[in-house]
């Protein structure tokens, strides 16, 4: 199949996954988050047993489009965009292969959400992380309470969305929301770890992976639709309005608490 927003290499049983929105830092519109679940289901249908996610360019992603936020402020629009992003979730973390994500650059918003969906999660030595919906007066979505709170536990994963500091990759390590840092060449990086698995009994890893996310699915779906709720009362806020403004104006929020 071939994807504008995306880019997807199946070499036997490996498959790569490029964001390739490179000009828009990979920001997800509608059409990025519809064609990256239709990769992955690409992926998931075949016999592909280890799955690599980076991004093209600069960034892994900035996270959500804001452009498409602002031109989607009708429910109607709203809840299939969320559907959409919950059927990507879902589909990578139930997926029959061992994931890995590196970032490059930075992730932030959805585009961390994405990242932290995967089994592994690899940080480029100079890049940062952001779980930055805070900062617009929104929660987190695309399973971002789930996957936090999995690495880092309620009380710290609670404070890293509060705050939605732009976190170095040392800081991001030692805090455990990131596996490894990597330096060099990223095709370097992808040859090597992909040289590592096949070395690896991975189906025995997928099968360990399956019995995690078969206890754990439920879970996250219930957080995905908890999520999709509180963002739409969240769009609606006074603050969320003001965040928006604040950023495209390039200004600090005054946010009120309405």
């Amino acid at each position: 199949m071939q994807y504008k927003t995306v880019e997807l290499v199946i070499e036997g049983k490996t498959a790569t996954l490029f964001l390739n929105r490179a000009e828009s830092m990979n920001a997800m519109n509608i059409k990025m988050i519809d064609e990256i679940t239709k990769a992955l289901k690409e992926v998931a249908a075949s016999s592909v047993n280890l799955l690599f996610i980076t991004g093209k360019g600069r960034v892994f992603s900035s996270g959500g489009d804001l452009k498409t936020m602002l031109s989607s402020t009708d429910e109607s629009m709203f809840h299939p965009v969320m559907d959409q992003i919950k059927n990507m979730i879902v589909t990578l973390y139930t997926m029959k292969a061992v994931t890995v994500s590196f970032i490059n650059g930075a992730a932030a918003g959805l585009g961390l959400s994405l990242a932290l969906a995967c089994d592994y999660v690899k940080l480029e030595k100079s890049a940062k992380v952001a779980m930055n919906f805070i900062n617009i007066g929104l929660v987190p979505d695309g399973g971002g309470h789930f996957f936090l709170k999995k690495r880092l536990g309620e009380h710290k994963a609670k404070q890293i969305i509060w705050e939605g500091k732009s976190i170095p990759a040392n800081d991001a390590l030692q805090l455990g929301i990131v596996d490894e840092i990597y330096e060099g060449d990223i095709e370097e990086q992808l040859t090597f770890m992909k040289t590592k698995m096949e070395a690896r009994p991975i189906q025995a890893m997928i099968a360990s992976k399956m019995i995690y996310s078969t206890q754990e699915l439920q879970h996250l779906v219930e957080t995905l639709n908890l999520e999709t709720m509180n963002q739409l009362e969240m769009r609606n806020t006074e603050d969320h309005r003001e965040g928006v403004a604040a950023f495209l104006e390039k200004r600090i929020p005054h946010f009120s608490g309405k």
